[in-house]
């Protein structure tokens, strides 16, 4: 994760940097160099010694701006205290605003900046050293200087790789609380979606018999005016279960209780209600036994799902349920007598769509299309290892 940089060598990215931690480098070299000049006015001083502390403290206010333009501070500090270490005999502590300068220039990702910087000391110390220097051994110090300057830069860029991998970690941390937020939301949306379209389906033809027949029959307008009560009163408890859990155990301590998981025990109700919008249902084969609660679940959404769609959009007068178990896996089948169009085109929306995507929840797969002859056909098969894991 790289830094971007301007040609000033600006990082916009610490703009915001807490103000505080910024001096706490600038007071420890004051400090340091205010110390430094102490010690020289207690003795034999010259001139040109106090004017290089003098230089070093402008270095230390210098570090001030670091955090918004790394590159051109750097260059500062290097060009108001590398004459200091390189042409008097100053303790090296004169150096301290450099050190901390190429550190956090490392560090903010300024490379040009420093290794240019680097690159200028080495000329100034060859170039001065080589002028001024009496024999060979007064080009230690630079030398020193520069090797000093080097270990600098590593442990900059050590700080840098520690804030990138940080970052990336942040990055990840943050996608993968959205991925798991926007399963949840997909989640949340296909138990809504389920509970909401076979209600209100159900609901919806109900309440069109109770108009037909509410002056002629009006016992049969009662009927399916209770009918609908019943039915809404199930959708309400289970619509308050998905949005109890939505707000969270921290508001509700029971919203996970309340999180609509109907199995399948209830699905001889599921079927009555079928039939009391015209819509029988015959029951072939046993149901599967001993599967997990999600397993169970997506076996009831699917068979709510696939009933809804016939009521919703076929001619079929009647459906046929099947459940068949090989021991590997069990399978549930879906079929109406409806007729097909004659495109036999197959539209998925998003019912089909919340099938599938439960289907594959518990590793199962699901067939949907229209047959040979005439009706439509959903078919779930969940393999039984998969339910066990």
């Amino acid at each position: 994760m790289a830094q971007a940089y301007g040609e000033d060598g600006r990082n916009g990215a610490w703009r915001g940097a807490p103000r505080g931690g910024r001096w706490i480098p600038v007071v420890i070299s004051l400090v340091v160099q205010t110390v430094i000049a102490l010690i020289l006015l207690s003795g034999a001083w010259r001139p040109v010694e106090l004017a290089a502390v003098a230089a070093a403290m402008l270095g230390s206010l210098t570090l001030l701006w670091l955090g918004r333009h790394p590159g051109p501070a750097l260059v500062g500090i290097a060009v108001l205290t590398l004459p200091v270490i390189v042409l008097t005999t100053l303790p090296v502590a004169v150096a301290l605003p450099l050190a901390f300068a190429v550190v956090a220039a490392t560090a903010l990702g300024a490379r040009g900046w420093v290794w240019g910087t680097v690159g200028g000391a080495l000329l100034l110390g060859v170039v001065l050293g080589f002028a001024i220097a009496p024999s060979p051994r007064d080009l230690v110090r630079p030398l020193v200087v520069l090797l000093v300057l080097s270990v600098l830069v590593g442990i900059g860029e050590a700080v840098r790789n520690r804030r990138e991998r940080f970052a990336e970690y942040r990055v990840e941390a943050a996608r993968r609380r959205q991925g798991e937020a926007e399963r949840e939301r997909v989640r949340i949306a296909r138990e809504l979606h389920d509970v909401l379209a076979h209600s209100l389906s159900s609901i919806n033809v109900q309440a069109g018999v109770g108009l037909h027949l509410i002056d002629e029959q009006p016992e049969k307008a009662a009927e399916a005016l209770a009918n609908i009560k019943q039915t809404s009163k199930a959708a309400l408890e289970e619509v308050r279960g998905v949005l109890g859990f939505l707000r969270g155990a921290v508001d509700e301590p029971e919203a996970d209780q309340r999180m609509p998981q109907p199995q399948l025990a209830r699905l001889p109700a599921l079927l009555d209600s079928f039939a009391a919008i015209g819509l029988p249902v015959t029951v072939t084969g046993t149901p599967p036994e001993g599967l997990p609660q999600l397993a169970e679940l997506t076996v009831y959404r699917v068979v709510q799902e696939a009933l809804t769609n016939v009521s919703r959009h076929s001619t079929a007068e009647s459906a046929t349920v099947d459940f068949a178990d090989d021991g590997a896996s069990c399978t549930v089948t879906i079929l109406d007598d409806g007729q097909a169009p004659p495109d036999r085109a197959l539209v998925e929306g998003r019912g089909l769509l919340g099938m599938r995507e439960r289907a594959a929840l518990v590793g199962g797969t699901l067939e949907a299309g229209w047959r040979p002859g005439g009706g439509f056909r959903v078919s779930l098969r969940l393999p039984r290892a998969a339910e066990a894991a």
